[in-house]
């Protein structure tokens, strides 16, 4: 079983390997016992469930929160070519009838379901004639009253199992859950001697901030006219915050939708369905958004406020970043706002004496972290109970600031000169390789190896002076030119640099991701997706996520067995859409061709069938590729 579970991860989801948290959990579940994971937001949740639905014989119900998360969640798994569907009121007659004959025919392996379906005598005596493989809870905290987003109708689960004569196997899945959450959840389902999976809660991919003493509105202005391309949610406390956001930053030109549940059920649903499609950039709403949002490309989450726990907030927060690319997480602080989640507190009527002052204290631990002025990972992690991290994670607001600044002029001059010495002919790649003392094809032919730069800076590894190289261009020391090749270009600031008029100064734990979103190619990409996800009526991030097309982008594979090596891309996917996406990647414009050094086209990753096809047709002339091929090679070495 666990061959095939890794077999169907590759051949449907295009990954090689599951994550750590998920191959237990999997593994766990095929061994047919009830099963409880906790794994963060964003830790790939739902391929604990269906990898397990597709190999078991009979059907697996997933009892799900929210009916949009429902939508999402079939619509991906169509694409994928899984046989899943979804039961719910906003099915028409005929789509009703469709699902029903679907499962009665065995042709449905998952069906998504409300926890208030449960209570239906209809569908008890409809579902109980049907052998089921798994029951799987999807945001099982909501079982527990001391959890951040208590449901009452997922106490029905037991109910429910008792009235369809059958007990299926349970496999319970939460993504921030204490020791009391836990034990809630075992406890109310009625789990028999379940395993326990407690993944780590660590989000690396996530940078959290926070900000104090800011004017809320300037602040959240010019955030977003510097991620002007990328998504976000912007989360405040009350309706009239989300409205006069929402107000604000339409006046000012920015792409918003709001949401709360002061609008009617169309304007919400509009707005939802703008922000999924990427037909608006930011979504202005109160915690009523976003638990049935499975949107994977969301790069930032902004509070407005401050919520009023940490379980809601790492839940609100890790909704940036779902796909593992780069994104963050920013807390504004202002203690006035703290009057407002007392008095929620205080007015909830449904609230015993205990569960409030358990509720004061989990809003004073959320002060507490706004306050912070060691880690904020480590705080957070500490308090869902993991403690790998100690005192310092280089990726938080507080550990960016925790070190001296320090000057690494030397080192930039090294960079900047042996890049003056190729005469700006040379990309990311061939600098690292040159400065490191690593002789490939191109730096043989080239003699680069010559150079006095050769080999300067053999002491770093790949992965810190890419990263340093990426930080120079950042702050604007070195350009990259356009085209499908970007080579590095000096700026006045790394001539001033050289001739030590200025210095390089850095914080010596301070790292640079690469903004994906500057790059032409996965613009391009990005626009394509775009493209085909309005022909085929669903989000973007459902044909390919940010960070496939950040993949695609960066290795630009030229046929089909290289496409497959990318993250996100199955078999399935491919035939989808990747010759469609082969062609945009491989294909070149007669000035990208009069601008390309003929030894980065002969290079061997860039001799690919593809990519020689486009370069013929594009300069119009009666050859095969072979024969383009060796006029190419005869060119360069007679050069």
């Amino acid at each position: 079983m666990k061959t095939k579970a890794k077999e169907l991860l590759k051949t449907i989801y295009g990954y090689d390997n599951f994550r750590k948290g998920q191959e237990i959990i999997i593994n766990h579940t095929l061994s047919k016992r009830d099963t409880l994971g906790v794994m963060s937001t964003g830790g790939g949740k739902s391929i604990c469930y269906q990898i397990p639905a597709l190999i078991y014989p009979h059907l697996t119900i997933v009892i799900s929160p929210l009916i949009s998360l429902m939508k999402d969640q079939v619509d991906s798994l169509k694409y994928l070519g899984v046989r899943a569907g979804f039961l719910n009121s906003t099915l028409t007659k005929d789509e009703y009838i469709k699902l029903i004959l679907g499962i009665r025919n065995k042709n449905i392996k998952l069906l998504y379901i409300a926890p208030e379906r449960l209570m239906s005598d209809k569908f008890i005596n409809f579902i109980k004639e049907f052998p089921i493989s798994m029951i799987a809870v999807d945001e099982a905290h909501c079982i527990s009253q001391w959890g951040h987003d208590f449901r009452k109708s997922y106490l029905e689960i037991p109910n429910f199992l008792e009235k369809i004569n059958q007990r299926p196997q349970i496999l319970a899945l939460t993504a921030t859950a204490t020791g009391k959450v836990r034990k809630d959840i075992i406890e109310k389902l009625h789990l028999q001697t379940p395993k326990i999976y407690v993944d780590g809660f660590d989000r690396d991919n996530l940078t959290f901030k926070v900000e104090k003493g800011v004017v809320p509105e300037a602040f959240i202005s010019e955030y977003l006219k510097r991620n002007s391309k990328k998504s976000g949610i912007i989360y405040a406390a009350t309706r009239k915050e989300v409205d006069n956001l929402y107000s604000y930053l339409l006046l000012k030109g920015f792409s918003v939708g709001k949401y709360h549940a002061g609008l009617d059920e169309k304007e919400r649903s509009s707005f939802q369905d703008k922000f999924l499609k990427d037909d608006i950039k930011i979504m202005i709403a109160t915690n009523a958004f976003g638990m049935g949002i499975d949107k994977s490309n969301v790069r930032y989450v902004i509070h407005r406020n401050i919520p009023k726990d940490l379980e809601s907030y790492y839940q609100e927060a890790g909704r940036a970043g779902r796909d593992g690319a780069p994104s963050e997480a920013i807390l504004l602080f202002f203690e006035e706002d703290l009057s407002t989640q007392e008095f929620l507190i205080e007015q909830n009527e449904e609230s015993s004496k205990e569960l409030k002052i358990t509720k004061r204290k989990k809003l004073d631990a959320m002060v507490n972290y706004a306050y912070l002025e060691s880690c904020y990972r480590e705080y957070i992690l500490k308090y869902f109970g993991d403690k790998r991290i100690k005192n310092y994670c280089g990726n938080c607001g507080n550990c960016k600031n925790f070190k001296d600044i320090q000057s690494f002029t030397l080192d930039a001059q090294k960079i900047f000169s042996c890049i003056g010495r190729t005469k700006e002919s040379i990309g990311i790649s061939t600098l690292t390789n040159i400065l490191m003392g690593k002789v490939d094809s191109k730096i043989e032919r080239k003699e680069y190896f010559k150079l006095s730069t050769f080999g300067i800076m053999a002491t770093y590894t790949r992965v810190n002076l890419e990263e340093f190289i990426y930080y120079l261009i950042s702050e604007n020391y070195l350009e990259q030119s356009a085209g499908s090749f970007p080579t590095l270009k000096l700026t006045n600031k790394a001539f001033e640099v050289l001739k030590n008029i200025k210095a390089v100064f850095r914080k010596s734990n301070e790292s640079v991701t690469f903004d994906y979103f500057e790059d032409p190619l996965f613009e391009t990409l990005n626009s394509l997706r775009k493209e085909i996800a309005e022909k085929e009526g669903v989000p973007p991030y459902i044909i390919f996520s940010d960070l496939t097309l950040m993949e695609l982008a960066e290795k630009k594979p030229s046929n089909r067995w290289e496409m497959l090596k990318v993250r996100g891309i199955g078999n399935q996917k491919f035939k989808n859409y990747g010759n469609l996406f082969l062609k945009t990647i491989n294909q070149l414009s007669p000035q990208e061709i009069d601008m390309l050094h003929v030894d980065n086209i002969i290079d061997e990753k860039y001799l690919g069938e593809n990519q020689l096809i486009n370069l013929r047709n594009s300069l119009n002339i009666d050859i095969t590729t072979d024969e383009l091929k060796e006029i190419l090679i005869k060119t360069l070495f007679t050069n």
